[in-house]
């Protein structure tokens, strides 16, 4: 065809040669136009192929970041048994009492207990858990070394528990556990104690190499980093009615207490007692290929029964504490423990009677046993990934809030957390820091709330499991951190013990401290904003998880325009504290010596939040106080009826000047302003109200004549951060007041005579109420003092030791 085309073509051109000519010229052109068209058409193409291709692989590579760790060398260098003194420790503060090593891969140990005569009420005691109703419990000395000793009420019983170490050897070294238990009542009824071993499921194919087993009433293990080691369990004093003892196979870290319960059989016991619980074969080992993850011992004791259980390696030689030996130890290191106490926080110098000395003692110790070493990877999500996706494993050492119902890390608490650990033992501090910092992504972000773990997990709500990088936390651990680098800078000079590891940390500390210039800002200059407030509906006035202060009134509602006080003032402290380590680190802090200046200048600061009409400092948004909840008719019988929102009255852009509280303080908090300032002396003025924030109990977090004070943020929500007294703000609140009363000005007078009162009032029902109810609260009412939230609180609440001691 394509022949006999070109053939037709030539006969037509010889006939008319004009013509043929003319035709010729003609196709050309059309051909050329064509081809011109068909070369753009396909460049276009090309373009958006290209286009495309960028796009998805920018996309790609967004989705990643948020799960990417940050390039540069790891600040932890050493940890594991490099560090011998801190390798085994009291590192499971979920529990009642519970032991493991610093590594990722430890075996762990625990302790369980019922009582028989009301084992159907109360249960196995295993977790931390507010509803076991405890009079009291925790640690009475701990050093976060090489002991500690802790009381547990569990009427009528009373349980101490106390750990030493022995250090030594190329694995560890030894430790011995001892659990005391009496009764306030003569029983003859069968007291269950049970001690376990167990490996963590989660770790797949790697604790494959990790094994439990029994040998008579010895239990044995063997780890790649411990090598073989072994559990003894030696009755000290009392006596022991049976002992019973399974190898099993747990699904996970925790589900142990519900393993045990599936292990338990009836066993006649000879004399009064007849038919006692017995640990059994596990029937879940019969016929399939599972192995022994979990060993416990169960001991059915007459009170009162003292039991010693003695871990021991095969490299060290020493014999492991036990019996009368033990107690001496142990006594010595109390005597020691005290004499260390006194030396560095000199309470007894300042006048203290004994039995506040000795709570303080409990409140130090309760916060360095309450550390952690937690394993794992956290869900995190950014808003180029369509579901959440796991963070990198990693470890995480660090203090925890509470025992009971916050047994993980939480960013901005460590930063308090760090104000009373450094005080105690500047390793442990920054190793602390260290870990948490070795927690930041490529983007420069932490996420704020840490889940490592099986035991963590199921510890936590679903809807705060998953970590936003929108979402910040005040940057207070770099606060701290500057603050312990300033008045130890000994410590960070060349060649000193610390100053390569904050060599490490200073990339990380930019990346982070640029972070947050990158995502927190404000639409107006030098505002900023927290990200991740929302709407729902649902809400009296949406909450602000990301400052810490959850549910404290902010614009009620949420909006791009949004200002807020506290964050400005956070990033003017963060500022201040990375001038200060890069001077210590002999930097350039030019950059962080302007912005500071620049959100120190009180006229920009008082432009963007400074109410002349209340004569205090507030948020900026769109907001309104006609706000209220109103139970919302169900669209179907088959629905309950929910509270909702009722806005009665618009809201439009303003100073959110009715929610006077925590935030309106951040310009003194935080030291912001100048000593001679108008406005600081109007603060204290305010903070000298009783209609407004002050009580006889310390600073309440909302005043009294705000419209949310006390009110129930959702059906389900009572009111956290709206009236009552917390401890870390009322110590930055002393913090503050100190620094004003100490330079020159006309507010000197004043805020002296308001620290002096408001630390009395503190450290006074604080006290109190340990005193009262065995316990250090999450927070206390500002109208009659009770401590309410969760307990046992020995995160920042005990931060009243420095408070005792007048460190800020």
């Amino acid at each position: 065809m394509v022949r006999h085309r070109k053939g037709g073509k030539e006969q037509h051109k010889n006939g008319n040669n004009e013509t043929s000519s003319s035709s010729g010229s003609s196709d050309s052109s059309v051909g050329n136009k064509s081809f011109k068209l068909l070369s753009l058409w396909k460049t276009m193409l090309g373009f958006v192929c290209l286009g495309i291709a960028v796009y998805v692989g920018t996309l790609g590579y967004l989705e990643t970041r948020v799960n990417t760790p940050f390039d540069d060398e790891k600040v932890v260098q050493n940890s594991g048994l490099s560090i011998p003194e801190r390798y085994w420790g009291t590192y499971r503060p979920g529990v009642y009492l519970g032991l493991k090593s610093r590594e990722p891969r430890s075996p762990v140990f625990g302790l369980m207990w019922y009582d028989l005569a009301s084992a159907a009420q109360k249960g196995i005691r295993h977790w931390c858990d507010q509803g076991d109703n405890l009079p009291t419990y925790g640690w009475l000395w701990h050093d976060g070394v090489s002991f500690g000793e802790q009381r547990i009420s569990d009427p009528p019983h009373n349980i101490i528990t106390s750990f030493v170490k022995t250090p030594g050897g190329e694995h560890g070294g030894h430790w011995t556990a001892r659990i005391n238990v009496t009764s306030k009542i003569n029983t003859s009824t069968p007291f269950a104690l049970i001690w376990y071993a167990a490996l963590d499921e989660s770790l797949g194919g790697a604790a494959l190499h990790s094994r439990l087993w029994l040998d008579g009433d010895s239990l044995l293990g063997h780890t790649p980093h411990l090598h073989n080691f072994k559990i003894n369990l030696l009755p000290h004093s009392g006596k022991l009615l049976h002992m019973s003892h399974s190898e099993a196979h747990a699904p996970g870290l925790h589900l142990l207490k519900e393993k045990l319960y599936s292990l338990l059989r009836e066993h006649k016991l000879s004399g009064p007692h007849g038919r006692v619980p017995a640990l059994g074969q596990d029937e879940d080992l019969t016929g399939q290929e599972k192995e022994v993850n979990f060993v416990p011992i169960q001991l059915l004791v007459q009170p009162p029964f003292v039991l010693d259980v003695v871990y021991s390696t095969e490299d060290l030689p020493t014999p492991p504490l036990k019996g009368d030996e033990y107690t001496t130890v142990l006594e010595n290191k109390k005597k020691d423990f005290d004499e260390e106490f006194e030396k560095k926080f000199k309470l007894a110098e300042k006048g203290y009677k004994q039995e506040d000395i000795a709570i303080a003692k409990a409140a130090m110790s309760n916060m360095i046993g309450g550390i952690g070493y937690f394993y794992g990877a956290g869900r995190v999500q950014s808003q180029y990934t369509r579901e959440p996706v796991p963070y990198w494993r990693a470890p995480l050492y660090t203090a925890v809030p509470s025992r009971s119902f916050f047994p993980r890390g939480f960013l901005w608490d460590e930063g308090f957390h760090g104000l009373l650990i450094g005080r105690w033992s500047p390793d442990i501090q920054m190793d602390i820091v260290a870990h948490w910092l070795d927690l930041i992504n490529v983007e420069g972000w932490i996420p704020r709330e840490q889940i490592l773990g099986s035991e963590a997990l199921a510890r936590v709500p679903k809807e705060f499991v998953v970590q936003s990088n929108a979402a910040a936390n005040p940057p207070m651990l770099l606060i701290t951190l500057a603050q312990f680098v300033n008045k130890n800078r000994e410590l960070f000079e060349p060649h000193a013990p610390y100053r390569s590891m904050l060599d490490r940390m200073f990339s990380r500390l930019q990346a982070w401290y640029q972070w947050f210039q990158n995502t927190q800002k404000g639409e107006e200059p030098t505002s900023y904003r927290w990200r991740g407030r929302e709407d729902d509906g649902l809400q009296l006035n949406p909450k602000t998880l990301s400052s810490g202060i959850d549910d404290y009134p902010r614009a009620s509602h949420p909006s791009n325009i949004e200002r807020h006080v506290d964050l400005r003032c956070w990033m003017y402290a963060a500022a201040d504290a990375m001038a200060t380590i890069a001077d210590v680190l002999q930097r350039d802090t030019s950059k962080f010596e302007a912005l500071r200046d620049q959100l120190g200048d009180e006229e920009l600061l008082n432009e963007l939040h400074w109410s002349p009409r209340t004569q205090t400092y507030a948020d900026y948004g769109m907001h309104t106080d006609g706000v209220k909840l109103v139970r919302q008719a169900p669209k179907n019988p088959s629905e309950q009826a929910k509270l909702v929102r009722s806005v009665t009255t618009p809201p439009h852009p303003r100073l959110v000047t009715s929610a006077f509280g925590y935030v309106s303080l951040f310009p003194m908090l935080l030291k912001v302003l100048r000593p001679e300032s108008d406005n600081l002396g109007k603060i204290l003025a305010n903070l000298d109200n009783p209609d407004l924030l002050w009580s006889p109990y310390g600073l309440r977090s909302l005043s009294k004549s705000s419209p949310l004070y006390m009110k129930r943020n959702t059906e389900h929500d009572p009111p956290y951060w709206r009236g009552q007294v917390w401890l870390n703000v009322n110590y930055l609140a002393l913090a503050g007041l100190r620094h004003y009363a100490r330079r020159a000005g006309p507010h000197a007078a004043a805020a002296a005579a308001l620290h002096d009162r408001l630390r009395d009032n503190l450290v006074g029902n604080v006290l109190s109420e340990y005193k009262r109810t065995g316990y250090l609260w999450e927070q206390y009412s500002g109208e009659d003092g009770k401590g309410s939230g969760c307990k046992p609180f020995s995160g920042w609440t005990a931060l009243f030791v420095l408070i005792m001691e007048g460190e800020y």
